[in-house]
């Protein structure tokens, strides 16, 4: 596996930062070199939020990005701010619920995901994170989605056990929207 670097941006309270970590640990839990950078606009919730991910087999020269090979944006601005720094062949996942206009940028693989209906769907709006992380990780496995469960498993606060079952059927939706 090369260096993969991961955005993950959107609103703040949607989580982004989150979802990030899932990732950053689920990388560590699988001997994978990992950093994890979280960036916050100027409110925490309702202003933006985004965090780099750099996941490899190598040790990481450094955490800085300006051309992630994947991005999954949360919403309008993001795709606006990262569309075209996606390189070719890189990854773009967003969110459609939150704009209504195609992907621009040719060369690259991008998926329209309707993440805020589909949670909507399983009866939990902040879902959105973990659908668009399944569809990630379909379009581009830099992990097996059960390692990705495993870790969301092991590294979930106490109080928020009680939602990992729906937080996988989260996983799981998107992943399949992702193989069509």
């Amino acid at each position: 596996m090369e260096e993969t670097s991961i955005i993950i941006s959107g609103f703040g309270g949607q989580g982004t930062l989150f979802a990030g970590q899932v990732l950053a640990y689920a990388s560590m839990d699988n001997g994978l070199q990992v950093t994890w950078i979280p960036s916050y606009g100027p409110e925490m919730r309702g202003g933006t939020a985004h965090c780099t991910v750099i996941v490899s087999e190598e040790a990481i020269g450094s955490p800085l990005v300006r051309n992630p090979d994947i991005v999954l944006a949360l919403n309008l601005p993001s795709v606006d701010k990262y569309e075209y720094l996606v390189p070719d062949d890189g990854v773009l996942v967003a969110n459609s619920s939150l704009f209504n206009r195609e992907i621009e940028r040719k060369g690259i693989q991008s998926l329209l995901i309707p993440a805020n209906e589909i949670a909507e769907e399983l009866g939990m709006v902040r879902l959105a994170n973990m659908i668009m992380m399944g569809a990630m990780l379909a379009m581009k496995p830099i992990l097996p989605l059960d390692a990705v469960k495993k870790a969301l498993e092991e590294h979930i606060p106490e109080r928020h056990k009680k939602t990992l079952p729906i937080n996988f059927k989260a996983m799981d939706k998107g992943y399949d929207f992702a193989k069509g």
